[in-house]
């Protein structure tokens, strides 16, 4: 226990088991609970899903907008603040709001509405095939480190026009950034080094990616705004991705829900992604939000300049909504894990494709792929805001690399331009049951099925 007797969001009790300390504050506070954040300041992690909905919906409440935390204003969250790139006002959509959010969210959704998905899908399967060709061979690999983390990375550095090269280091900036470690904000500012350029290489030599169309957007951001929006979509998109494709990975080969569900051909891939964004969202906790004004929630009296943290997991698991978390939640996509209101997540449809595509692509290449190690031997790494599995040994038969480069030999899509705005479509995965016999040859669903049969 903290000052006071408030339990700390960082430290042992954090990283080691956030679920039990976010049930022991359930238990000890209700769906609104007293905590501290690093270096002892005091703040708020709402528990509760129905609580949660109110703090995203009620901007005029709980802003996002960080100029308002008392703590800050009071000098107490110095620059070199552990939580500082994260919680430091700057001119970018996570944290304005009225007007000034809406200038900025319309930049980056018209943006993002200008990529052929198609061009999305077929260069993340090429990217997952590079990936897979460097240990196919081997009969062994830890898909975290070789797989998971690179993949998403991989592909918005695809997507931002950056070179391919770029992405080993940024995933390890992105990763420290997001642990709110010491070396947080050197790792901040090597992100915001890297895209400051590539942000004078697109003004250059303008091209067909988010980068260039970000530029040339009639919102007409300025430099600032642009490398911190960059940076926003670059991390979150990171994060949120490399998570998402571990968890649901780890789901595919432990979850006895996913077996009996898949011998049954009653849940593809799609379902299974959205089991784990209920159960294991990629960020466990949101920062932050910022009272207006002295109000309430959850019966807990806030003052006008309190921080207050979204317990995004917590909420997916609230018993007044989940009572029973044994049973699928199929079809259901009220969970937290993208926030909700005007800030929820505006590219939540592209972690999705990415995931599900990526690793479509990894079992359809390696149908016998499983857990190298027994599932309770599997560690957990979890700072304030994510959890993740620290890695993922499997094994499978070794397979011989795709010829040139990764590819599949398919003519490639380009990313660009579709119908500004266009809504992004489920993955084209389908279920066992009730399809074609040369669909049920080349589905690896099938072949995936098969080999569970035989563990």
């Amino acid at each position: 226990m903290g000052p006071g007797g408030l339990r700390r969001l960082f430290g042992h009790e954090a990283e080691t088991d956030p679920m039990g300390l976010y049930e022991r504050l359930r238990a000890e506070h209700g769906p609104v609970a007293p905590v501290l954040v690093n270096g002892d300041i005091p703040a708020w992690i709402v528990l509760g899903h129905r609580e949660n909905m109110e703090l995203a919906r009620t901007p005029s409440r709980f802003s996002r907008d960080s100029r308002h935390w008392r703590e800050m204003q009071e000098g107490k969250v110095p620059p070199d603040h552990p939580l500082a790139p994260l919680t430091t006002w700057q001119p970018i959509a996570n944290l304005t709001e009225g007007e000034e959010h809406e200038r900025y969210r319309k930049a980056i959704t018209e943006s993002m509405g200008r990529f052929d998905r198609r061009g999305i899908r077929r260069h993340v399967t090429r990217f997952a095939n590079q990936l897979v060709d460097e240990f196919s061979a081997d009969g062994r690999a830890e898909l975290v480190s070789q797989f998971s983390e690179h993949l998403p990375m991989l592909a918005m550095t695809q997507l931002l026009g950056m070179p391919d090269e770029y992405g080993p280091r940024l995933v390890s900036a992105a990763r420290d950034m997001l642990k709110g470690t010491e070396t947080a904000v050197a790792s901040n500012e090597y992100v915001v080094m890297t895209l400051r350029q590539t942000v004078a290489n697109k003004r250059e030599k303008p091209a067909q990616d988010f980068t260039t169309w970000l530029i040339t957007h009639h919102s007409e951001l300025s430099d600032e705004e642009l490398e911190q929006h960059l940076r926003l979509v670059l991390i979150a998109a990171f994060e949120t991705t490399a998570n998402l494709i571990t968890n649901t990975l780890r789901m595919v080969l432990t979850d006895h829900r996913f077996r009996a569900n898949l011998a049954g051909g009653h849940m593809t891939l799609p379902d299974a992604l959205e089991q784990v964004l209920w159960d294991e969202p990629p960020f466990i906790t949101l920062l932050g939000r910022w009272a207006t004004g002295d109000t309430e929630l959850g019966g807990k009296p806030i003052r006008k300049g309190d921080l207050i943290i979204s317990g995004l997991a917590a909420g997916n698991v609230d018993p007044e909504i989940r009572p029973d978390l044994s049973v699928p939640v199929h079809g259901n996509r009220s969970h937290l894990a993208f926030s909700g209101g005007p800030h929820e997540c505006p590219g939540q449809d592209m972690a999705r494709a990415i995931a599900d595509t990526g690793i479509d692509a990894l079992l359809a290449r390696l149908p016998d792929l499983r857990l190298a190690v027994p599932e309770g031997e599997l560690r957990w790494v979890s700072s304030i805001m994510s959890r993740h599995l620290v890695a993922l040994p499997v094994e499978f038969s070794p397979h011989r690399a795709i010829a040139q480069g990764g590819t599949t030999g398919q003519t490639e899509l380009p990313l660009t331009v579709a119908t500004a705005g266009a809504p992004l479509p489920d993955a084209a995965v389908v279920a066992v049951a009730g399809v074609s016999e040369p669909q049920l040859r080349r589905s690896w669903w099938v072949r995936l099925l098969r080999s569970l049969r035989r563990h």
